[in-house]
């Protein structure tokens, strides 16, 4: 049984660093060969692409544009009367994509509208993000890329996201219908609306496309104080066959070199060859 893998996500681990290609050489430096990020659209693609190139990292994982940043989105697939936005931000993602040689993309659910009512709006949200979905999953699916739906919490992160439970996710990849669209597992969020992390994981399994991991409640390394505990769950994906990479999408209590030990338990409680945090040889920081 191959040992887990784990991607460096950028928008959470070397943040000291303010140009996400540094932190990909920072990533790289410290042993990760992968990474993901939520939003690299403010760097430019070209200079991504050489460093992607001179260090042989994969990229995992990129969201969806935001949207309007100022006016409050956070994400546009499931709001209604956006659908044009939705498009041009996933030609933009595509864009990078492509470029990247990442072959996951979050398809963001966006915010419940100022001023809707959740339970008045839901079915009308459900159904815009069903066409959306439908329509990325086309797109994506002429340039083998997999499209992820997370849910996340509304109970600390964001009161007015759309999508917050494994179970309301499930139902609307059944009426997507489409095996390249997936669900993104983020833990950290599981565990804040639905807990039941063991039966939840067997049952959505087979949806998964891509997991995430932060210790419950503080969001900090999975080896801090909190309500998960990490060595049984990754030996639960072990068990279950899980074979894509983990995201590291946790803010470092405090540098994120200092805060990687959990990586180096985990390797010596399995006894195994790291293929995910090997030690590479880099070029130097720019």
């Amino acid at each position: 049984m191959p040992p887990l893998k784990f991607c460096a996500n950028l928008s959470w681990l070397f943040t000291d660093l303010p140009e996400f290609t540094q932190r990909i050489y920072a990533a790289v430096s410290a042993g990760f060969q992968a990474v993901e990020a939520a939003w690299l659209y403010d760097s430019d693609l070209q200079e991504l692409q050489r460093v992607k190139n001179a260090t042989g990292v994969d990229v995992v994982l990129i969201n969806t544009p935001l949207g309007d940043a100022k006016a409050g989105d956070l994400g546009l697939g499931a709001v209604p009367g956006r659908e044009e936005d939705f498009r041009k931000g996933l030609d933009l993602a595509m864009q990078y994509a492509k470029a990247l040689d990442c072959r996951r993309i979050h398809l963001m659910a966006g915010r419940v509208p100022v001023g809707a009512d959740r339970a008045t709006i839901a079915v009308e949200m459900e159904d815009t993000f069903v066409q959306n979905l439908k329509h990325a999953a086309d797109v994506l699916s002429n340039e083998g890329i997999t499209g992820l739906i997370e849910p996340i919490n509304t109970r600390i992160t964001d009161p007015r996201y759309f999508l917050d439970s494994p179970h309301q996710a499930a139902a609307i990849l059944q009426k997507v219908g489409h095996p390249n669209i997936k669900l993104q597992m983020d833990v950290f969020h599981w565990q804040i609306m639905d807990s039941n992390l063991t039966q939840n994981i067997h049952k959505y399994f087979p949806l998964i496309g891509h997991i995430q991991i932060a210790q419950v409640p503080s969001r900090n390394e999975p080896d801090s104080a909190g309500e998960l505990n990490f060595p049984y769950l990754f030996s639960l994906l072990e068990e279950l066959g899980y074979q894509g990479y983990i995201g590291c999408e946790y803010k470092p209590l405090g540098s994120t070199n200092e805060g990687l030990g959990w990586v180096k338990d985990y390797l010596k409680r399995n006894k195994r060859e790291d293929h995910a945090c090997k030690q590479l040889p880099v070029p130097a920081f720019p």
